[in-house]
């Protein structure tokens, strides 16, 4: 029997308000924050106690038994690319390729391709040089560089699976990857347009470049010169080609998306039945894990890979075991009764109800700092609660969730930090400018998009 409407708002309230108390002001970390939260909504909400742990098990089993063995094939992918050079290499050749006073473009294409299988910290961090080496050659602003870069980078590294967050968004709202993919992609574009536009006018107002030893900053009034010894330098060095660096990525994306297809258009005999095993995210993550395995690493002994990808591993552990808890969390509202009876409340609210897991997930990024965090228990929350509504979109609902951790990345976010430190910014005031106000920027523009996006699904 289930209880009473009033019980189970009281048990949502109060678990909710004890995950932010206990993200915000304790030393407890987020994976057992949420399943504290899990099993206070659960037994406020009137669940049989036995009830509660059974639905925490099942919802974090459920949602990893999805999506935890393609965020362990991500991340060792990751760590293969950046230890083979793949990342600098795609660096070099955009820049090569979108030619002089379009470096911060170029910096942004990197961030875009670069960040969907790498952590967006150790991106930049790989990355940061060759933006202070192209600063200090054509004496362009190492903020703007820098800020385009990192603007690419956080974006799809917090839209497009399979970044670890992205990825368990999409699990917990059952939406399926390769949609998940596409739409990340597409708005994804006027996001880092709009990062990019602000970053060539911070640049003027902060023009900084590195000194002549490359340890130091200096700011003057003088910009550019040309670049093109700086690229033929590049070219000597032993990289992977472009083609070997780009194809651990797209193979994996071209073959779920195939899937998508095949599976929307219901055909599942013969050659689409191999197809749709090939696009199956475990299964083309892994393979794109392999080609890079046997093309990128061809200089590194077979302990030293063996090395990096676990490394990759170690660095993805606490992203499975939060990831799990949002699993758990959700299913304990979705059987406490917590989701179908939110929907009915909310079901007549003059708002698209897409835009729920935005400001759900902006809130909480506001709170606790960590994107991926933020977007995961968004999607916990709400994903019962929209699942009970009919008409609302789902995959524009999980990049509402996604989106809406871009909000005022502050001191609260390791990536603040990072960003800052490694462009020489030390003054508060211009690290907000740097980056605070830039993520805002992208979090309003996707806010735009997904209200009018939702008045045509």
């Amino acid at each position: 029997m289930e209880a009473p409407g009033g019980q189970i708002i009281l048990g949502l309230v109060i678990g909710i308000a004890l995950l932010v108390f206990l993200v915000m002001k304790t030393k407890i970390h987020a994976f057992i924050a949420l399943i504290v939260s899990a099993s206070v909504i659960g037994l406020v909400a009137g669940m049989a106690p036995p009830s509660v742990s059974e639905a925490i098990t099942s919802g974090f089993g459920g949602t990893l038994g999805s999506i935890g063995i393609v965020i362990g094939f991500g991340v060792m992918l990751g760590r293969v690319m950046e230890v083979a050079g793949a990342s600098e290499r795609l660096a070099y050749s955009f820049v090569k390729m979108l030619g002089k006073k379009r470096e911060d473009w170029a910096m942004a294409l990197t961030g875009y391709v670069v960040s969907i299988p790498i952590f967006v910290d150790s991106a930049f961090v790989i990355l940061t040089p060759l933006v202070k080496a192209i600063s200090k050659k054509t004496k362009r602003s190492v903020i703007t560089l820098g800020v385009a870069l990192a603007i690419g980078l956080v974006v799809t590294h917090s839209l497009v699976p399979p970044t670890p967050g992205p990825l368990g968004v999409a699990g917990i709202f059952g939406v399926n990857v390769g949609t998940m993919i596409m739409w990340g992609l597409i708005f994804s574009v006027p996001l880092i347009i709009v990062g990019v536009l602000y970053a060539k006018w911070i640049g003027k107002k902060i023009h900084q470049i590195p000194d002549e030893d490359g340890l130091g900053w200096i700011r003057p009034d003088k910009p550019a010169e040309t670049y093109e010894e700086f690229i033929d330098q590049q070219e000597n060095k032993q990289l992977p080609s472009l083609f070997m660096s780009m194809a651990p990525i797209l193979i994996p994306i071209l073959l779920i998306f195939a899937n998508t297809v095949v599976t929307a258009q219901e055909l599942t005999e013969g050659i689409f039945g191999y197809i749709q095993f090939l696009g199956n995210p475990v299964i083309a993550v892994g393979i794109g894990l392999i080609f890079a395995i046997y093309t990128l690493t061809t200089r590194l002994s077979r302990v030293d890979a063996l090395d990096r990808m676990e490394e990759g591993i170690k660095s993805a552990g606490i992203i499975l075991l939060v990831t799990g808890a949002g699993g758990a969390l959700g299913n304990v509202l979705r059987e406490s009764g917590a989701g179908d009876y939110v929907a009915e409340q909310i079901v007549n609210l003059a708002v698209p109800l897409v835009i729920l897991p935005f400001f759900v997930s902006s809130f909480v990024r506001l709170v606790q700092g960590s994107g991926t965090v933020a977007m995961i228990t968004a999607a916990s929350i709400t994903a019962p609660i929209l699942a009970g509504v009919d008409g609302v979109y789902m995959p524009l609902a999980a990049i509402g969730a996604t989106t809406g951790s871009l909000l005022f990345s502050y001191f609260n976010d390791s990536f603040y930090w990072v960003v800052n430190r490694m462009l020489g910014i030390r003054n508060t005031k211009e690290q907000i400018m740097v980056w605070s106000i830039p993520t805002t920027l992208a979090w309003f523009t996707a806010l735009i998009m997904l209200i009018v996006v939702s008045l045509f699904v």
